[in-house]
């Protein structure tokens, strides 16, 4: 891919982000940067471009961004709208979440239905490049994931998911996680790090987008097929609605099924097919069967990711 442009927000204060400081230091060490006359919180965007002329831009900021969305949603829209594609580099914890993870996930509120842009080519080059370097930092007690979507303003901003709207650059969260030990591991921090350039470093791979629904938070029977290949092919994975959301969003009503258009609608060249986890109740199975009818796809039990062949395209 030639003269996309990228841009990613890093919380660099100290103590505020527990990896974005140590990514972003990584990048500066490595990369000769450009300081540009944009200033965000005090300090200058700074612009690195490769030999294919892909402009990355890394905006370095006093907090998240979605912690305090009322803040800067203003900044990102007229300063960077203009963008392929945006990154938020942070953290990744919670009371059950897996350790060891380099995790992906799309911004929406599943509940509201407030979907946000994506792009599956951009999230598949990005999974794919933070599986290389995975590998290539020895990160045995490491693995690659998707996240279910979910926007984290939600718990610490103070503006409504409707919010998520007003940015129309596909944007998504790039983490390490779950603990301390896995935050400050430094081959982690540079495997992320050298994975943010290689976002438009394309495989090549027809991608069959679909959209993932049920199952869990962090569901294996979505993120453990990411990486397959098949006649050329691979899932261009974005949007991921787990169960508990959809139960809580009254997907089973009308407005479910609006939820879902405004889904897909969200996601950059549509979808192909729809994944729907085997342990869903028949309202929400049935709602997925009558969108996929409407737009003339398949839709097919979340096993069927593992011999996508016999799926009917």
């Amino acid at each position: 891919m030639e003269n996309k442009k990228v841009v990613y927000y890093l919380a660099t204060e100290e103590n505020v982000d527990h990896v974005a400081r140590r990514v972003y230091e990584v990048l500066e060490k490595g990369l000769q940067l450009e300081e540009l006359e944009i200033l965000v919180d005090g300090k200058p965007v700074m612009r690195h471009v490769d030999e294919n002329n892909c402009i990355f831009d890394f905006v370095r900021t006093d907090r998240v961004v979605c912690h305090d969305y009322r803040r800067y949603l203003p900044i990102m829209k007229e300063r960077f709208s203009d963008y392929h594609v945006a990154g938020l580099i942070t953290w990744h914890e919670g009371e059950n979440a897996p350790d060891g993870i380099l995790s992906v996930h799309t911004t929406g509120d599943v509940e509201t239905g407030s979907f946000g842009k994506a792009n599956p080519r951009f999230m598949h080059n990005l999974l794919v490049a933070l599986e290389k370097n995975r590998r290539d930092q020895n990160l045995v007690d490491f693995f690659v994931t998707t996240e279910a979507t979910h926007w984290s303003g939600i718990v610490y901003g103070d503006i409504g998911p409707e919010a998520i709207l007003e940015y129309e650059v596909p944007i998504m969260d790039i983490e390490i996680g779950s603990g301390e030990e896995s935050w400050k591991n430094e081959n982690a921090v540079r495997a992320l790090a050298m994975s943010l350039l290689e976002i438009f470093e394309d495989d090549g791979l027809n991608l069959r987008n679909i959209l993932c629904v049920g199952g869990t938070h962090f569901e294996r029977g979505f993120s453990g097929e990411v990486f397959k290949k098949w006649d050329g092919c691979a899932f261009g994975i974005s949007h991921i609605i787990p169960n508990q959301w959809l139960v809580s969003g009254e997907y089973e009503n009308e407005s479910g099924i609006e939820k879902l258009r405004a889904c897909v609608d969200s996601i950059e060249g549509g979808i192909h097919g729809i994944a729907m986890h085997d342990g869903l109740k028949g309202a929400y199975k049935q709602q997925l069967r009558n969108l996929g009818e409407a737009l003339g796809i398949p839709v097919f039990k979340h096993q069927f990711l593992r011999k996508p062949e016999e799926v009917k395209w």
